[in-house]
Formats: structure tokens, C-alpha cells, sequence
């Protein structure tokens, strides 16, 4: 599976889980909730920093969401 897809599936599953809209995970993580849709939809790759931001907002390791 394509490491971007694999990505968004895993944000969008932990942030169902957290029980996070797509807007409180953007604002917890500092960025916009449209770059956050665009991330978890597999149609643009993060950057190591929108990694490191979306796992914290997540209280989860990095990796997690490669994983």
C-alpha cells in the first residue's frame, strides 16, 4: 500500500477514535483543516513536520502513523 494512503487511513482512524473532527485536530496541530481532509484523503504527502504536529495532537508516537 502507498506509505500517503496508509497515512490518511491512519489519522482519519485515530482521530474517529479520539472522537476529533477533522477541525479540532487541525487546531490542535496547527494547521488548516483542509490541508488535515487533503492529508487523510491520500492527495498530498506530509511533511516530516505535519507528521510530528498531527502525532502529538494525536498523543500517539510518529511512527504510529506509518504503521
Amino acid at each position: 500500500m502507498d506509505v500517503v494512503i496508509l497515512f490518511g487511513r491512519n489519522v482519519r482512524a485515530l482521530r474517529e477514535r479520539a472522537g476529533l473532527s477533522q477541525e479540532e485536530l487541525a487546531f490542535r496541530a496547527g494547521m488548516k483543516r483542509s490541508y488535515v481532509s487533503d492529508l487523510e484523503r491520500g492527495t498530498r504527502n506530509p511533511t516530516v513536520r505535519a507528521l510530528g504536529r498531527l502525532a502529538a495532537a494525536l498523543e500517539v508516537p510518529p511512527a504510529r502513523l506509518l504503521a
